[in-house]
């Protein structure tokens, strides 16, 4: 097991990551405005899913391989960058085209936006990072390497869970100014330009 003390360091630093705005927040966001609270879940199950993939793969050394090649590294920063460019593509134009009359009662599907959340975590190589930079620096030889990054990546989930949380409550609290339609298209197209930026930050740094 590892000491309370460095969980508690590690969360500290991650802290400033978590609170810098990033993809799943943008998510969360946009879906908790255009449908409700509820869709906060998938969009929290998915960003998780995508914390629990990472600290996998820093476990199996995956990550170690990817981050100490530079071709294979870039491959999955572009992968990255390419897919939140084209999500953020892809809202804009949901936001200026009304959707069909045939799918206009239809419910959304909420695996879509699950796989949204996973993968904008997933692809995201900031994430990829923390597992090979900040994780290492906690993990103690002579213990079990993957019960300590576990660990430490369930810490990392839950306080992104309660991150997450904290802001689809606020976001609930102004319901009845959200769900103005102006509103909506507002926040869709500010979501849609912040995830460009995210993902040609991801391809240029």
């Amino acid at each position: 097991m590892i000491h309370p003390y460095a969980v508690a360091a590690f969360l500290l630093a991650i802290l400033p990551i978590i609170a810098t705005p990033g993809a799943s927040l943008t998510l969360l966001i946009q879906h908790v405005t255009t449908d409700g609270r509820r869709r906060a879940l998938p969009v929290i199950l998915g960003t998780v899913s995508g914390l629990y993939a990472h600290a996998t793969l820093a476990i199996a050394g995956l990550s170690a391989l990817v981050m100490h090649s530079s071709q294979a590294f870039a491959v999955v920063k572009l992968l990255g960058a390419a897919y939140l460019v084209g999500l953020g593509l892809w809202t804009w134009r949901s936001t200026t085209l009304p959707p069909p009359p045939t799918l206009r009662e239809q419910p959304k599907r909420t695996g879509s936006v699950y796989s949204q959340a996973l993968l904008a975590n997933v692809l995201n190589p900031k994430a990829a990072s923390i597992y090979l930079t900040l994780v290492p620096q906690f993990v103690q030889s002579g213990r079990s390497i993957g019960g300590q990054i576990l660990t430490l990546a369930t810490a990392h989930a839950l306080l992104m869970a309660v991150w997450l949380l904290t802001w689809t409550t606020l976001i609930h609290r102004g319901a009845h100014f959200v769900r103005k339609a102006r509103f909506k298209r507002a926040v869709g197209k500010v979501t849609a330009v912040v995830l460009v930026i995210l993902g040609v930050r991801a391809a240029a740094t």
